[in-house]
């Protein structure tokens, strides 16, 4: 049986809390040194931060009860706060740091140097580097051997998100410190200024990549196509599956898919199922010649087969959710 997929709250709670004490560290050091890039940094925490809660919500709200309201559940609200999220981190976290930086660029800036803004950046690098490989963790523990490709496609924006951003923080990290030494070393502001320019640049591509994930999951997207097959193949594995007309599916939360078609069973196959007690045969011998029995026959196996037909559907949409659980909704009728 496949382990059911579930949505983990600590790479969200997890970065949360360290993009909170790297903001307040970030910020300090930009008081301490003046650099643009750090004030990016600064930002770009700040956005994270405010993203992570965000995201948190979602999840919260997500795993509220299914209600005769709300039949599917809540699921798709982590996709809606997602997006609130990730245009958040492409306003605030690309449009503030891009605006300093050119700002810093045009008009330059006083810029101090001090240890301390490297120290910042060291522990800050350390901290990010946590979150990430937490984030990273989550997504190996649902896509164990997956690639990339398959994992941007089919993951949890939600974690997706704690991934990206932090695997950018570590890099706008490694950007802004090598911005403030380019800066000590050569005098020259520009230096400060690009790096401020760069890591919103990146801020806005990451943005961009996490508003289209989360589009697709609002507008209904569909299982993954191997999944899909099998299912399709299970289904048509049984002898009593004739054909499938118009298979369809949706994603409505990380673990929640939905799986709907309309099937042709086979009339043979299901006499075969009828008989296996020998009913036919022996209510053959009972009414032949009399028309009130056979009537009597007739009733009794219309009575029969729409319990046949309901026991069927419920073993296979066992089956189904025997090999994948996240598989939570099922209708399956007859053509």
């Amino acid at each position: 049986m496949k382990k059911r997929r579930h949505s983990s709250h600590l790479p969200v709670i997890a970065a949360f809390v360290g993009n909170f004490v790297v903001t307040l560290a970030k910020f300090a050091g930009f008081l301490i040194t003046g650099s643009g890039s750090m004030f990016s940094e600064a930002i770009h925490s700040f956005a994270d931060t405010a993203n992570q809660f965000l995201l948190f919500v979602g999840l919260q709200r997500s795993q509220k009860k299914a209600s005769e309201e709300h039949p599917y559940g809540h699921g798709r609200e982590r996709y809606i706060w997602a997006l609130i999220s990730a245009c958040g981190i492409f306003f605030l976290g690309c449009g503030v740091t891009v605006y300093h930086g050119l700002d810093v660029l045009i008009n330059g800036h006083n810029f101090t140097y001090s240890n301390w803004a490297i120290i910042i950046l060291l522990v800050s690098l350390v901290i990010e580097s946590i979150t990430l490989w937490l984030a990273f963790k989550e997504i190996r523990r649902n896509f164990p051997r997956a690639k990339w490709r398959t994992i941007s496609r089919d993951g949890d924006p939600t974690t997706l998100a704690v991934l990206m951003e932090d695997g950018l923080a570590v890099v706008g990290i490694l950007i802004a410190a090598a911005s403030i030494i380019l800066t000590k070393y050569t005098g020259n502001h520009y230096w400060d200024a690009i790096g401020s320019i760069v890591i919103g640049a990146l801020l806005g591509v990451v943005a961009i990549v996490l508003i289209n994930k989360n589009r697709h999951f609002l507008i209904t997207k569909s299982i993954p196509h191997k999944m899909a097959e099998e299912v399709k193949e299970i289904l048509l594995g049984d002898p009593s599956i004739e054909k499938i007309y118009e298979f369809k599916s949706a994603v409505f939360d990380a673990d929640k898919y939905l799986v709907k078609c309309d099937v042709e069973f086979n009339a043979s196959a299901m006499i075969k199922d009828l008989d296996r007690h020998h009913f036919i045969a022996n209510e053959y011998q009972e009414v032949q010649g009399d028309p009130e029995e056979f009537k009597k026959f007739c009733v009794e196996y219309m009575d029969r087969v729409p319990r046949l037909v309901g026991k069927k559907i419920d073993e296979i949409e066992k089956k189904i959710r025997d090999r994948f659980p996240e598989i939570v909704f099922i209708d399956i009728e007859i053509n």
